[in-house]
């Protein structure tokens, strides 16, 4: 039965809300002036006609599937849209050589591939000749740091542009265009509106859906409050969440497990990452940032179980590399943990900062040459290897400074080894500087 005009113009027009807005000019993007603004970076490509292959790297919902959309249409470029999470090799080599075809006829093709990251290595490598060649002008976007996600011969041959999370001025501001669109304002007080930019918390596309269900509340109730505004998207808000969290509350939850040495906790909050779509990738690279940040040298071995864990997932890909990171999950949890390196990197950071650009000492520097042969340089070196113990105590400070102790090993796992030297050289260090004015 074919519905009735007045069933059809209650029903609103059609499509979401989110791409009804979708801006038709750069002038529309909010939030990212740094790339298409009037200095911005984008807009001097265009204006000089001289745009890459990019990979646009931001979280979800600032613009990006908008922007590769413009770029198209500037460049003057047939736009086609593919998602990594959908698409294998055989769709691949399909647009491949729907892209050789137009190229013959003198028609450029723009691929936007979403989720970029997921792809896997060989199929990135699949991009290379075409972007190469020019057969494609490849705009990537991804959520996950290119630096890890992405092969390094793929990124060199784009350039990175990074979209920064909306701030609330521009979320109002396409709060403001709902409005317009919809004719009337959202039926919310002042405190209800603060209420739900911070829970779109920088997602543009979060928030023109979240908006979307308010337009549809019957007219003429009561503007919402932030408690009732709460309840009523506390369904739809879970939805959602779950992709922030993801990266922001349940990462914090693991790490922080694990530096409490709770196992089943950080086991735990591994899963629910898992069960929530998370890239094992950005869990392998927390916890071998964990390895080295929160256990150090109590336990040396940590560092190399967690890269290995990463090296296996990446071989046996899911579910049974997820099983690998388990196993690494368990030996971090139950590791002995020690923040000492992290914690004297930035105390050497910060005296490098201070102290400025005093010269090493004279008896460590190289002298290849007769000048500074003549003028001193690795005069006096004594070679380690000959000396007691392996062990000059020469001062390897720059001359002009008082030494200075940045690492201080605690006294658990292996580190409890490490201060027992550390103090065994400290007492033949003050031995035999008493005993050698060379030093």
């Amino acid at each position: 039965m074919t519905p009735s005009a007045d069933l059809l113009a209650s029903l609103g027009p059609p499509g979401p809300l989110a791409d009804r807005l979708r801006p038709a000019s750069f002038a529309g993007i909010v939030g990212q002036d740094h790339l298409v603004g009037a200095e911005g970076t984008l807009t001097g490509m265009i204006a000089r006609g001289t745009l890459p292959s990019l990979i646009l790297w931001g979280p979800p919902g600032v613009g990006k599937t908008t922007i590769a959309r413009l770029l198209a249409a500037a460049a003057g470029r047939h736009f086609v849209q593919i998602s990594a999470v959908f698409s294998g090799v055989a769709d691949l080599k399909k647009l491949f050589e729907e892209a050789r075809a137009r190229k013959q006829t003198g028609q450029g093709t723009l691929l936007f591939v979403d989720e970029i990251h997921r792809f896997n290595r060989a199929q990135q490598d699949g991009f290379l000749p075409v972007v190469e060649d020019g057969t494609v002008l490849l705009i990537g976007a991804t959520t996950e740091n290119p630096s890890f996600a992405l092969n390094g011969a793929l990124l060199s041959r784009c350039q990175v542009l990074v979209l920064r999370r909306l701030d609330e001025a521009a979320l109002d501001q396409l709060l403001q265009r709902v409005e317009t669109e919809a004719g009337r304002t959202l039926p919310l007080d002042p405190a209800a509106r603060q209420t739900l930019l911070a829970m779109a918390d920088g997602d543009g596309r979060y928030l023109l859906n979240m908006a979307e269900q308010l337009l549809a509340l019957p007219a003429g109730e009561a503007d919402l409050t932030p408690q009732t505004l709460s309840d009523l998207l506390a369904k739809r808000a879970a939805l959602y969440d779950k992709d922030r969290e993801e990266h922001y509350n349940l990462i914090s939850a693991l790490h922080k497990s694990l530096r409490g040495s709770d196992i089943d906790a950080a086991l735990y909050w591994f899963a629910r990452m898992l069960e929530g779509g998370e890239d094992p990738r950005y869990i392998a690279r927390r916890m071998t940032r964990f390895a080295a940040e929160d256990i150090g040298m109590a336990d040396p071995q940590a560092l190399p179980q967690a890269i290995a864990a990463w090296e296996t997932y990446e071989r046996l890909g899911s579910p049974e590399g997820e099983l690998a990171l388990a196993q690494a999950l368990v030996y971090l949890a139950t590791a002995p943990k020690s923040n000492a390196v992290y914690v004297a990197l930035g105390e050497a950071r910060r005296a490098a900062k201070k102290f400025g650009s005093h010269m090493p000492p004279a008896h460590i520097l190289n002298a290849p040459t007769s000048l500074m042969r003549d003028l001193g340089y690795g005069g006096g070196y004594e070679y380690d290897h000959d000396a007691p113990d392996a062990f000059s105590g020469r001062n390897y400070f720059p001359d002009s400074m008082t030494r200075l102790n940045f690492y201080r090993p605690v006294e658990r796992g292996f580190e409890r080894d490490i201060a027992k030297r550390l103090a065994w050289w400290s007492k033949l260090r003050a031995e035999r500087e008493s005993s050698d004015p060379k030093s």
